[in-house]
């Protein structure tokens, strides 16, 4: 049998593993994973102590403060459904052997039960709810009994353009790169990724219905603050299985 995520959205997978700038500069994008890092590790020092966990994470992007991350984790998988984006990985960390690099394929092929915690930051709004709840499934069966898992920056149905390009400039700001944040927005919203939104939309959750998703994926499920990111308006939840 085929793993349940073989055809996800090949249309946004195709994209991603473009080259299309997601960030306004590399100041916006270095200020992105050195944040993402943080968050990371404040994470699994809030649901593991000072234990190292073995840590999944989905959609990883291209990570680059991973090896930060990694030193506080028994072992680091970095997942993404971009093969540029896992080969770029891949090369990155070759020589920390506390990292591994994989597809999203590869995740079915892991042992089940053998992570503490799974990561999927920024990637459920790019899944039909057929798409999500098949991958509820696989990551639930990858979880040890002790294992969490952390969907972050679901957007709800009341957050919009206006909310995300506030939250954006003013991450900017605050980073120094506000001038360049303003002519990426301008350059987004004339580029092949707000084709594909309009095309295949952008799937949307309130709080109560992410709960309710996880519920009947045998999942036990709390909003989880803050959200991980810049965006403070967009959810996060963790969750185990029961």
């Amino acid at each position: 049998m085929a793993p349940p995520h073989k055809e996800l959205h090949l249309d946004w997978r195709d994209y991603w593993n473009g080259h299309h700038p997601r960030f306004a500069n590399q100041r916006h994008k270095v200020l992105h994973y050195r944040a993402l890092a943080s968050e990371f590790l404040a994470l699994i020092k809030e649901r593991f102590a000072d234990d190292k966990p073995v840590v999944l994470d989905y959609g990883c992007g291209e990570s680059l403060d991973a090896d930060l991350v990694a030193a506080r984790c028994a072992r680091l998988y970095l997942a993404d459904t971009a093969p540029t984006v896992v080969e770029l990985v891949r090369r990155r960390f070759a020589a920390d052997s506390n990292i591994t690099a994989m597809s999203a394929e590869d995740v079915a092929g892991m042992r089940g039960g053998s992570v503490d915690l799974i990561v999927v930051n920024s990637v459920v709004q790019y899944l039909s709810r057929p798409e999500l709840d098949a991958l509820l499934e696989l990551w639930r069966s990858k979880l040890s009994q002790r294992g969490w898992l952390v969907l972050a920056d679901i957007i709800p149905p009341t957050v919009g353009p206006l909310t995300d390009t506030r939250a954006l400039l003013e991450f900017a700001a605050r980073g120094g790169f506000l001038i360049a944040a303003s002519g990426s927005l301008v350059r987004t919203n004339l580029s092949g990724y707000r084709k594909l939104c309009a095309t295949l939309g952008i799937t949307r959750y309130s709080e109560e219905q992410m709960l309710r998703v996880l519920h009947e994926a045998n999942f036990n499920a709390q909003r989880r603050l803050p959200n991980l990111g810049h965006n403070p308006a967009r959810l996060c939840f963790a969750a185990r299985w029961r």
